[in-house]
């Protein structure tokens, strides 16, 4: 079995084209930090990299590896990323903090090293911190519905 190494774009076959992923960040207690391009391909662009670059992602904390593994994927190690993708700083991930009826009363923010925490802010979030991925693993199932809800690139 090939070994994913930070920045390898992985390629998974998929019933509806073909999708790419990479490991940007590696922390040493949590899952790799895991960018899944927001679209899928026909055929593998001849630019792959660069294409990669301009394209939305997700970002999910997530044992890749074990993930495709355990779904029985075809998927292969065909690229990679540039170094700027990995010299970036680690994402913030957020995580809501609930009230007993279920509604967000602040979110705690977390870089990797740290926790902070904002009281101020609410599911309407004008911030730009609705855009941080959520603070959660994402095992196989959940992986398997971010590869159907993938667009189909044009």
């Amino acid at each position: 079995m090939t070994h994913i190494a930070p920045l390898d774009i992985v390629e998974i076959e998929t019933d509806d084209g073909l999708a790419y992923t990479s490991i940007t960040h590696v922390h040493p207690i949590y899952p790799p930090v895991v960018r899944l391009c927001s679209k899928r391909f026909r055929a593998r662009p001849c630019d792959l990299a660069q294409q990669l670059e301009a394209q939305d992602y997700n970002t999910l904390l997530m044992p890749l590896e074990a993930v495709l593994t355990q779904l029985e994927l075809n998927w292969q190690v065909v690229g990679q990323l540039p170094n700027s993708a990995g010299t970036a700083d680690f994402p913030t991930f957020r995580m809501p903090i609930r009230d007993r009826e279920g509604r967000v009363v602040y979110w705690w923010y977390w870089d990797g090293e740290g926790l902070r925490f904002d009281t101020e802010k609410t599911d309407i979030d004008p911030s730009g911190a609705k855009n941080f991925p959520l603070r959660e693993v994402t095992g196989a199932v959940a992986f398997s519905k971010w590869l159907l809800a993938l667009e189909r690139a044009a």
